[in-house]
């Protein structure tokens, strides 16, 4: 048996525990299915305008951990970028998160942040006490005139679900501010690569203990050959959906180019219901230090996943809680792989907590190998 550990997945979790066993001394093998590395993160050039493109849709760094911008900054030169969303509805153009600009905006009021406090908690529904969905959350927060143009839309298109259906806790993610700030995220540490992510995760993955294989299946009779696997993949596909295949909701894009700058910032929603589509994204507004003549738009939408279809977000309703408890005991039963990732472990996480827990898990693997 090899003392190599078979890492399946060439993304963030993959490369980052291929890159810290490496520094420790284990030798590790990294396959991938597809033709790059990098998972959903890929970027890469646009032949014909020269603009960096995020293949799979768009990628902002954002963190507060400290300890995981030092990483990936080790790796890769980050330029400034501020993610800031703008909402196209009936009623005009506002900024996204709901902040002071927004509720004034919208409300053609000139409210202070106390009181726009005060009138949003007007707008609430008091009657709602624990919030039990996303419906409910947004009413008892934000009232239903806020719900209604910017997120009930939005949530069905996005995740093909009555807002009913879908957890609070996807509310408790969409911030609300009361000042003019419209930084979309509240944390420290905020850029993207200069040169992409994908040139990141070719330097994580650039050692001499690391051998990597792309346009490589993972099979079962693979396992045999390592005293351990990461397994980053679907966790339903691992075990061949024996317990059902699990619920995600895919992206799809149409592309366009054009001269010059086609709708003047890098993402604009589209939060009503007889728009079709999401989202308009034009990539080059994420490396705003550089010049491009002309201009690439993706016109995003978003569909249930089918057998073919990559999986994107998890959607975790019940159903899906029932069949990943099922493939959880599974793998518990498994002596020697070890599943992590947002498609291992069948949840939704930001880059920077992938990134924090492949640290971690990395952290506690060379310990127990060093016992071993």
């Amino acid at each position: 048996m090899s003392t190599e550990v078979l890492i399946v997945g060439a993304g963030f979790s993959g490369a980052v525990v291929a890159r810290q066993l490496a520094e420790a001394g284990i030798s590790s093998k990294v396959i991938d299915r597809r033709s790059h590395v990098a998972g959903n993160c890929h970027t890469a050039r646009d032949e014909h305008t020269g603009v960096m493109i995020h293949e799979y849709g768009p990628h902002i760094f954002n963190t507060d951990k400290k300890h995981v911008w030092d990483y990936v900054n080790r790796f890769a030169e980050f330029g400034p970028y501020v993610n800031r969303v703008k909402a196209v509805t009936s009623r005009g153009v506002f900024s996204l998160p709901v902040n002071l600009t927004t509720l004034n905006q919208f409300f053609g009021k000139s409210l202070s942040p106390t009181e726009a406090k005060a009138f949003l908690a007007e707008q609430g529904d008091s009657s709602i006490g624990e919030p039990a969905n996303f419906e409910e959350a947004a009413l008892k927060h934000l009232g239903r005139d806020l719900y209604e143009t910017f997120f009930r839309g939005y949530t069905l298109k996005q995740w093909g679900t009555d807002p009913k259906e879908v957890p609070a806790s996807v509310f408790a993610r969409l911030p609300i501010r009361y000042t003019k700030d419209d930084n979309y995220y509240n944390v420290p540490y905020q850029g993207i690569p200069t040169q992409g992510y994908t040139a990141l995760v070719e330097k994580l993955l650039d050692h001499e203990r690391i051998h990597l294989r792309v346009n490589t299946d993972f099979t079962h009779d693979q396992i045999p050959e390592y005293r351990n696997v990461v397994y980053t993949g679907p966790i339903d596909a691992f075990f061949n959906y024996s317990e059902g295949r699990l619920g995600y909701r895919t992206v799809f894009w149409d592309k366009e180019t054009g001269e010059g700058d086609i709708q003047g910032t890098a993402i604009l929603n589209y939060p009503e219901l007889q728009t079709p589509w999401t989202r308009k994204i034009e990539h080059k507004h994420f490396a705003p230090w550089e010049k491009h003549e002309r201009s690439v738009l993706f016109t995003e939408y978003s569909k249930e996943t089918g057998p073919d279809d990559e999986p994107y977000y998890p959607k975790r309703l019940a159903h899906d809680k029932e069949i990943l408890a099922r493939y959880q005991a599974l793998a518990a039963q498994q002596d020697n792989v070890h599943f992590l990732g947002r498609l291992g472990t069948y949840r939704y996480l930001d880059m920077d907590d992938t990134i924090a827990e492949a640290l971690a898990f990395s952290q506690e693997f060379v310990i127990r190998s060093s016992r071993s």
